[in-house]
Formats: structure tokens, C-alpha cells, sequence
């Protein structure tokens, strides 16, 4: 599980939020990381990876804290959700680079959280803070129903 985002800049903290409380609502052997979106990182992060989970910001023209998902295993991601990200590389061109160089898992789910304020300095408006929260419960609920045994 990577959350993504810049803690400096409001509500594109989305998934840095998220990441954190997963970290203290999933098991011990799954792994959950911090990513601030520079391609690099996120390419070796998806290489080694059996199943992922992906947690960023979005601007898409939807209500602030809308939470959008998406299969990433089945279907590229569309650029148009990820366009107003503060990262160097936007989170769907970098998962559309690993698929073609063959590092992406075939299980790949991200999470979007329809951002309201990107302002450098700001905190998470309210509407995302209840959307990591809702987020992060829905991906417990996935990565357990994929982790348990038949």
C-alpha cells in the first residue's frame, strides 16, 4: 500500500494521511509506505510488489472528498484525474511506465480523493479528512478479503 502526496500542500497530503492510518489498522506483514510522487521511487516501490494499492489526490471537477476507484490491473489510469498533481510525473504516467517496462503487479488498485485546497501551507479541508478516513477503511476491507485464505 503506497500513499502518495506533498505534505506541504493541503490537501494533496491525502495519501500520506491515508498511508498513516493504515499503518495502524493493517497486519504487520503488509506494507505500507509514504511516497511524495518522484517516479524513481514509485517504480521500485511497484516492482517488487505482489498487490497494490495506490492513495492519491485529485482534481477532477467532482465535490471535494469525492473518493474515486479505479482498477490500474485491468485498464490505464485516465491522465485527466491525476492533471493538477504537484509531483514531478503524475501518478497514472508513472503506473503506465512500469506497466510497460513490466513492473506492475497485475492486482493494482488506486484510490483518488477528490482534493479541495492545494494552497502550499494549507491543512486537509474537512471534506478530505472524512474521505481519507472512508478511504482507508475501504482498503483495510480489500487487502483483508485478498489476504485471507480460502
Amino acid at each position: 500500500m503506497i500513499g502518495v502526496g506533498n505534505p506541504w500542500r493541503g490537501d494533496d497530503a491525502a495519501g500520506l494521511h491515508a498511508a498513516r492510518a493504515l499503518r495502524q489498522l493493517l497486519p504487520a506483514p503488509i506494507e505500507v509506505l509514504e511516497e511524495t510522487g518522484e517516479p524513481t521511487g514509485l517504480l521500485e516501490r511497484f516492482e517488487h510488489a505482489e498487490a497494490l494499492w495506490l492513495i492519491d489526490a485529485v482534481r477532477s471537477g467532482a465535490a471535494p472528498g469525492a473518493i474515486h476507484r479505479l482498477d490500474a490491473g485491468a485498464e490505464p489510469l485516465p491522465p485527466e484525474l491525476f492533471r493538477s498533481s504537484t509531483h514531478h510525473l503524475g501518478l497514472a504516467e508513472a503506473v503506465e511506465l512500469a506497466r510497460a517496462l513490466g513492473r506492475l503487479p497485475d492486482r493494482v488498485v488506486v484510490y483518488g480523493i477528490e482534493g479541495e485546497s492545494f494552497d502550499t501551507g494549507s491543512q486537509l479541508s474537512s471534506p478530505v479528512a472524512r474521505a481519507v478516513t472512508e478511504t482507508a477503511r475501504r482498503v483495510v476491507e480489500e487487502v483483508m478479503a485478498c489476504t485471507r485464505k480460502p
